[in-house]
């Protein structure tokens, strides 16, 4: 079964996807999402210059040594891009393997392992009522998880807050789905961390309050924290049982998350923006983190998000991979194949797709009682509309970055 054919298609219906399909001698066609937010066109250029070339004439069906062979051969590994062009190619020959075998991907992972994927959504807003509001409207939607962001008195506009206006001079509000802002340069956000500290306790008082114990909750830092900062954070958080407590500080500082460890017992999440196994092998075996954040588009697809977990049942550690938009269907599609077969499987970040993402991607995934299930299609179970996505050319986007009020630039 050989690959005669590799396109890499760029479409933007609610935000930029890019994703890589490929096609046999004997028709069969596997889709892989390459999508990296605000970098877009750096993984189509490598794809299209460099490793393209390299899948023509190959065995669809030599999915490990096709891996091998893309990551040993670029001598200059990993990293975001590399990762991402890989992962695209991991995705679509999974794909490709599992319509040859007339079976879903989970079952040539092994089979199910549960029914269904628990699944968290996003809620926020600006304040106790309109944040209240979004808890409930996503209790509504079947959510049996949920994250809580809220804005910060004194703090224009900060990440995660879906109805803030952001700091454009202008007043436009960010998109609903995406935080990535389409114009020629990055928005500008603003931060401080000591009004952040003494103001998300009072709001999981005041969540818990509304809504009862039972709900679990979880709430995403994204790095903007030091590590002692992040510390008082996941001990003033402990009475509100927290499901986890996301990227409490710049992951590329490991040996921070000793120190934070040493002082709460807030069960931590760490990993979004990691590309590989060896950024998680020593936080993972020191068990300094409760769940694996990484992404199947950013960690080299399934194949290696798949080993990397593996590793992590070995310290009873749980997945709880990366699903926000910027994770196109077919890259959501893999996740869901992946989290249904490993056993240690921990929650999947689920954020709705817009309507015309979901006319480009069509899919065969269902959404009930607070599962995600991949469906039984053969494959990934997403097919590409060629003719929808062509009326969505590339817009520049770029993702926000914050300054400290002295004009600092900080972790957005």
């Amino acid at each position: 079964m050989i690959i005669d054919k590799a396109e890499v298609i760029v479409t933007s219906p609610n935000r930029n996807f890019v994703t890589l399909k490929l096609t046999t001698d004997d028709g069969l066609t596997g889709l892989g999402d390459a999508t990296l937010n605000g970098r877009e066109l750096a993984v189509v250029a490598y794809l299209t210059e460099h490793v393209v070339p390299l899948l023509l004439g190959r065995d669809a069906h030599r999915i490990e040594d096709t891996w091998q062979f893309l990551y040993r051969s670029a001598y200059w590994r990993r990293g975001p891009v590399t990762m991402a062009a890989i992962a695209a190619v991991d995705m679509a020959l999974w794909d490709i393997k599992g319509k040859a075998a007339g079976m879903p991907v989970y079952q040539l992972l092994g089979g199910a392992s549960r029914n269904g994927l628990l699944a968290y959504g996003h809620a926020s807003g600006t304040d106790l009522p309109s944040l209240f509001d979004s808890v409930r409207d996503h209790l509504e939607q079947g959510f049996k998880a949920i994250r809580i962001q809220t804005a910060v008195p004194g703090l224009k506009a900060i990440y995660g807050i879906a109805a803030q206006a952001a700091f454009t001079g202008g007043g436009e509000e960010r998109y609903d789905h995406e935080p990535a802002r389409r114009g020629a340069k990055p928005v500008e956000e603003d931060w401080e961390t000591r009004p952040y500290l003494l103001h998300l306790p009072k709001v999981f008082e005041a969540v818990r309050n509304e809504f009862g114990p039972e709900i679990p909750l979880l709430h995403d830092g994204h790095h903007r924290m030091t590590p002692i900062q992040a510390a008082r954070l996941g001990k003033d958080l402990e009475p509100y049982d927290l499901f986890w407590l996301e990227d409490c500080t710049p992951a590329e500082n490991q040996e921070a998350l000793r120190l934070v460890r040493q002082h709460t017992t807030t069960p931590l999440a760490i990993g979004e923006i990691f590309n590989t196994v060896w950024d998680f092998k020593d936080i993972i075996r020191d068990q300094l983190i409760d769940y694996v954040r990484g992404a199947v588009t950013h960690m080299g697809g399934i194949t290696a998000l798949k080993k990397t977990l593996d590793y992590a049942a070995l310290y009873q550690i749980k997945s709880g991979m990366h699903g926000p938009t910027d994770i196109s269907p077919v890259g959501m599609a893999a996740a869901m194949h992946l989290g249904l077969a490993i056993h240690n499987f921990g929650i999947q970040e689920y954020m709705k797709h817009g309507a015309r993402t979901d006319e480009v991607f069509q899919q065969s995934f269902t959404w009930q009682d607070g599962l995600l299930h991949p469906g039984d299609q053969p494959g990934l179970g997403v097919e590409l509309d060629l003719d929808e996505a062509g009326k969505y050319p590339y817009e520049q986007a770029y993702l926000p970055y914050n300054r400290l009020s002295d004009g600092t630039v900080h972790d957005w």
